[in-house]
This record gives structure tokens, C-alpha cells and sequence, in this order.
């Protein structure tokens, strides 16, 4: 299952959100095109990503390479690969325009950062002992997506299914969309060993939670309830006509 775009973009041109794409492939092109080996790239993310042990001070941080509480910034501008990177981006660019315009420029970039932070804290006190470093956007794409569900609950999300060799795309209320995909982080979160690496499930729940926390205020003014029945629950913005494939369909044989 895999969001593509949603119905109503931006009424304002996103900056914000066009600036951190570039700041996330500029730096991770960088790093992955200049590092010699796995061995340096490694010693890179111990440096520059988020070592849940050394935060919560149950690791020195003279023991280690990892710069400390600067890499609670740091770690949200890396990815441990292309997957990684264009997953990442695809979800920003789908749901952060609307978010970017309903708070404004400069607004959307501190929530965005302090969602971020906020969900490296969610994986600190999930792992306190964890020495295995954190990177990657997703966090505050979390935070991202925690927001647009409590200011768009029933805007129209399109999704691509795969299923073997079927592909469709459907669309879907976002409040169906992201409380599935809460829901797998949660999931992932309380079946994934702690001292094993991969997916930072609890980042991701952190990063949720923490953008509907620091997008209630606003959700509030602009009237709580209220505002989802001016809006009906969608950006408000026109729906862009969703344009059909002009592949011609071939009738099968009997």
C-alpha cells in the first residue's frame, strides 16, 4: 500500500516543504557518493545519528564517536539508502504542501524540526540503552502526517495496491490511510527486539503523536470541530480532476 497524492494540493507554492526535499538529497548524495566504503559510512551514522544510549546518558559519549544531543537536528537529514531517502520524500511531498499552508512558511518549518526531535525522544525513551544509531526523515514526515490527519481527516488520499501482479490505485479517506499505517508502527513497535536494528517503529509513533500535539493549537483556532465542518474534513482547496490513463484497455479472448 503506497500513498501517491492526495486530491487538493496547496493553495501557496510550499517552500518549505521543496527546501527540505533538496536539503535531504543534497545531503544524502553528499555522504553516499564521497564515503569510500561501508566501513566510513558506518562510522558516519555513529557520528551524525541519534544513539538512543548516549541521549538517555546510559552511554558515555567520550566512549563513542556520536556527537550527542546535536544529533537529535542531525539524524533528520540522513537515510541509509535510496529506498530509504525516496520513501521518505514521496511522504512529505504528498502531505506536508497542506500543512505548509495551512500554518504558514516559517511556522511549518519548526513544527517539522520539533516533531522531529520529538520523535527521536519517543525512540530514546523506547531503547535507553540502545546503542544502535537512528537516521532518516521519517520521524518528523510523522509528525507530518499526524497533523495533516487531525486538520484533513476525510481528505481523499490516493493509494497504488500491488497485489503480485495487479496494480490499482484506489482512493481512500486519509483517516483510513494513516491510522492504518499508525497502527503498523505500533505494531511494529512492541514486536521488534529492542537491541535489533532496522525500522524505528516508536520514532515513527512518537512523531505522530507529537504532530497532532503541536498541531492541536492551531486545529483549535481555526474552530475544532467547527473547522472540519466548514471544510468537511479536506484541504480547502479545489480537488484537482484526477486524470484517467489514456492506455486503451485490450477486451480478453473467450
Amino acid at each position: 500500500m503506497f500513498p501517491i497524492r492526495d486530491h487538493n494540493p496547496s493553495g501557496r507554492t510550499p517552500y518549505v516543504t521543496w527546501a527540505l526535499v533538496a536539503a535531504n538529497v543534497g545531503v544524502f548524495l553528499a555522504y553516499w557518493l564521497t564515503l569510500p566504503d561501508d566501513r566510513a559510512l558506518n562510522w558516519f551514522f555513529y557520528t551524525w545519528g541519534v544513539m538512543p544510549g548516549v541521549i538517555a546518558g546510559a552511554i558515555p559519549v567520550a566512549e563513542t564517536p556520536n556527537l550527542g544531543l546535536a544529533t537529535l537536528l542531525t539524524s533528520m537529514f540522513l537515510h541509509g539508502g535510496w529506498m530509504h531517502l525516496g520513501g521518505n520524500m514521496l511522504f512529505l511531498w504528498i502531505f506536508g504542501d497542506n500543512m505548509e499552508d495551512e500554518m504558514g512558511h516559517g511556522r511549518f518549518l519548526g513544527f517539522y524540526l520539533a516533531g522531529g526531535i520529538g520523535a527521536a525522544l519517543a525512540q530514546v525513551l523506547a531503547e535507553p540503552y540502545s546503542a544502535v544509531p537512528m537516521v532518516g526523515a521519517s520521524g518528523a514526515i510523522a509528525a507530518v502526517l499526524g497533523g495533516y490527519l487531525l486538520m484533513f481527516p476525510r481528505a481523499r488520499v490516493d493509494v497504488l495496491f500491488i497485489f503480485i501482479i495487479i496494480f490499482r490505485v484506489f482512493p481512500i479517506p486519509a483517516w483510513i490511510v494513516l491510522g492504518v499505517w499508525f497502527g503498523l508502527q505500533l505494531f511494529g513497535g512492541y514486536n521488534t527486539p529492542s537491541d535489533q536494528g532496522g525500522v524505528a517503529y516508536w520514532a515513527h509513533a512518537g512523531g505522530f503523536v507529537a504532530g497532532i500535539v503541536l498541531t492541536l493549537p492551531l486545529w483549535l483556532a481555526r474552530g475544532g470541530p467547527g473547522f472540519w465542518t466548514r471544510t468537511d474534513g479536506k484541504p480547502p482547496h479545489p480537488a484537482v480532476p484526477v486524470v484517467r490513463s489514456s492506455i486503451p484497455q485490450v477486451p480478453r479472448r473467450r
